[in-house]
């Protein structure tokens, strides 16, 4: 895969695929890439060198590309990826990719249904300065990394996220595995939490004898997986005891809990982790102070599961506990709305205000749309019918509706939180300010 010279990439704005983007510019590639839209990401890496072409077309391909590489979002039908497979040029998705590049490096892979961007900065810069050296690619922005969501490193470790969504971490090749926890999610592709733990279950088996496991053992999922010799960790734990953060949240201390236990198994002492994590002061869209706006302290955030929530609504309570919390919540994905929904209104209930934006539609993942933001609203409000809650067609009316409960509620809390396009809204607020 890594001999290609010319290499285009569709969805090349995504997190992760941006990083690989700029993995491939450092080894002296030629990038170009596509996208729906133009964007910060895009902007940047158009400054790197990559020839960027907004929207998609199959004349983005050009006959000399020798590999396409194409984000986990993009469809069967884009006319790129058709006149790609046409031209019996090689075809790689992003997790595919990944696996490549992973064969190449002894790998340590994060993996679970919460914390693993967060988790993979903390052990990335554990690792960095104990003078481990890792290629990092994480899929949030980590401010002392040069290249945001990557980081280059001239060792043999590599650090990566193994997502979970269509079961893409069993095409990576760990050596160690960093498994935070396992709950209900992406139930449009696993349909029951058994399948999400057997799929667990095999990625853990693909280590061998020869692997590690660092695991969660507070999370029940994650105790009932066979593991051979795991590497433990827990609330109990001195590593977990003895930590001083500055993140705020329960899920934030399992995290850097994670990180350090895998560290400390790789042979940096709890001196240098305890330090580390203790000058840890976040990543981009995980819980992120982002300004002001209406006199009101703005925290964006990407947590889109109703345990991300629930959360995400504790540690703001645990860092301004004299606050009133309002959270503008878009939610992320038709059939993750439909298939936990009651769910989604317990966790939603607990703020003090709410702003519901109509639901992100994701491209492909989309399994009908006969559900509504609307629904959600209407079920909070006859649960809880002192709960101030607002339902916004658009983030104009987000904006209004926000305003409102503002007057209402001064000096606020307001969180931004969502997958989809919400953080656009947080950032373009606290400018105005």
């Amino acid at each position: 895969m890594f001999n290609a010279q010319k290499i285009h990439m569709i969805g090349i704005g995504g997190i992760g695929m941006s990083a690989l983007a700029k993995l491939f510019l450092i080894n002296g590639k030629q990038v170009t890439g596509s996208d729906l839209h133009a964007s910060d990401i895009t902007r940047d890496l158009e400054k790197r060198g990559v020839i960027f072409h907004e929207d998609h077309n199959a004349s983005f391909v050009q006959d000399e590309t020798e590999l396409v590489v194409f984000s986990p979002a993009v469809q069967e039908t884009n006319f790129e990826l058709q006149l790609a497979s046409e031209l019996k040029i090689p075809l790689l998705s992003y997790p595919q990719a990944l696996g490549e590049l992973s064969k190449q490096y002894s790998t340590i892979v994060v993996t679970g249904t919460h914390g693993k961007s967060t988790t993979t900065a903390m052990l990335g810069l554990i690792l960095e300065t104990a003078g481990y050296d890792p290629t990092v690619i994480v899929g949030s922005f980590v401010p002392s990394f040069e290249h945001g969501n990557l980081r280059v490193g001239k060792s043999r470790f590599l650090l990566i996220e193994g997502c979970e969504h269509q079961a893409n971490m069993l095409k990576l090749h760990p050596e160690m595995i960093v498994l935070t926890c396992i709950e209900a999610d992406h139930l449009d592709f696993y349909k029951t939490l058994d399948n999400i733990k057997q799929t667990f279950q095999k990625f853990v088996d693909g280590l061998g004898s020869t692997g590690f496991v660092v695991v969660n053992s507070d999370d029940p999922i994650s105790r009932e997986l066979k593991i051979q010799n795991p590497i433990q960790f827990s609330s109990d734990s001195d590593v977990y005891k003895n930590l001083k953060l500055q993140v705020p949240g329960v899920f934030n201390r399992y995290n850097a809990t994670a990180a350090a236990t895998a560290a400390i198994e790789l042979g940096v002492t709890f001196e240098i982790c305890q330090k580390t994590l203790e000058s840890f002061k976040g990543i981009w869209r995980r819980f992120e102070r982002v300004g002001k706006w209406n006199g009101c302290e703005i925290i964006s955030d990407y947590g889109h599961h109703p345990t991300a929530i629930r959360v995400t609504l504790s540690a703001a309570r645990e860092m301004f506990p004299n606050k009133k919390i309002i959270l503008c919540f878009q939610p992320h994905q038709h059939s993750r709305t439909e298939m936990m929904f009651d769910d989604f209104v317990d966790a939603l209930s607990l703020a003090d205000g709410l702003v519901l934006p109509e639901i992100y539609r994701v491209e492909g993942r989309t399994e009908g749309e006969t559900i509504s933001s609307k629904h959600l609203v209407e079920k909070i409000q006859e649960r809880n019918v002192d709960l101030p809650v607002h339902y916004a067609a658009d983030f104009e009316e987000a904006k209004q509706k926000l305003e409102t409960l503002i007057k209402d509620m001064p000096n606020s809390v307001v969180i931004f939180q969502g997958a989809g396009n919400i953080d656009d809204l947080a950032r373009r607020l606290t400018k105005s300010s």
